[in-house]
């Protein structure tokens, strides 16, 4: 849903700052369910430093100009996957999608646990 969400906010942008940014948290969020699906152990605040983290260094990466890097981002893939051209404010979205993400997990794992006690 994540991913989809984001795709959607490339296509039909929301208005603003949100119409630059949505995309690069959501970004950040599908890093964090995606961390979450491998380590589903793992409670939401380390989870959110790692989807940070990772967002953040494929940011980074974009600051490289090696030839085979340039040529994967030149695919659609590679473009959506890599991102393309580094923007300091990015690193900020990343930052905040991770942020809601967690929030938004430690929420559900909440309503989970007072659904279970009523059952």
């Amino acid at each position: 849903m994540v991913v989809v969400l984001g795709l959607l906010s490339r296509r039909h942008p929301l208005p603003g700052l949100f119409a630059e940014y949505t995309g690069d948290a959501l970004y950040a969020a599908a890093g964090y369910c995606a961390v979450g699906f491998l380590v589903p152990s793992c409670r939401p605040a380390p989870l959110a430093f790692v989807a940070f983290c990772l967002s953040a260094a494929v940011e980074v990466s974009q600051l490289l100009s090696f030839p085979w890097l340039r040529e994967l981002r030149s695919t659609s893939a590679g473009a959506l996957v890599l991102g393309q051209g580094f923007q300091w404010a990015d690193l900020l979205a990343y930052g905040c999608g991770a942020v809601l993400a967690a929030g938004v997990d430690r929420a559900l794992q909440r309503r989970t646990a007072r659904a279970r006690q009523h059952f």
